[in-house]
């Protein structure tokens, strides 16, 4: 991968180095799951239930999320989303509702890259 598209890629949060390790050097992998990130449900899944008030589907979703982007080497938002995920656990939904700006904010960005380097 060219230095370029790894600094696109790492101003977005994800850890390029780590992900290539993990899919053992693999760039067409690497882009496939990346591109694959873009048709995950999981996102959609979250805000739903929180606008429904349901957290328990809440959790799920988060910790889903969580799990996609722990796979993918996304740091920051897998950050983010394990706080989540111990907010809900905790009962402390204003927690994990405080963090939604945010992890939209980094979820949006690490979309532009995704689109920005491999479509």
């Amino acid at each position: 991968m060219d230095e370029r598209k790894k600094s696109i890629l790492t101003t977005a949060g994800i850890d390029v180095d780590s992900a290539m390790e993990r899919f053992m050097g693999s760039e067409a992998l690497f882009a496939r799951l990346m591109k694959k990130f873009l048709e995950d449900a999981n996102f959609d899944k979250l805000t739903d239930a929180l606008t429904s008030g349901d957290m328990d589907a809440a959790l799920h979703a988060s910790h889903s999320l969580k799990g996609v982007c722990g796979n993918l080497s996304m740091t920051l938002l897998f950050d983010l989303l394990s706080r989540q995920v111990l907010a809900f656990r905790d009962g402390d939904t204003k927690a994990a509702l405080a963090l939604m700006p945010e992890i939209t904010r980094i979820r949006g960005q690490i979309i532009q890259a995704i689109r920005e380097v491999f479509e």
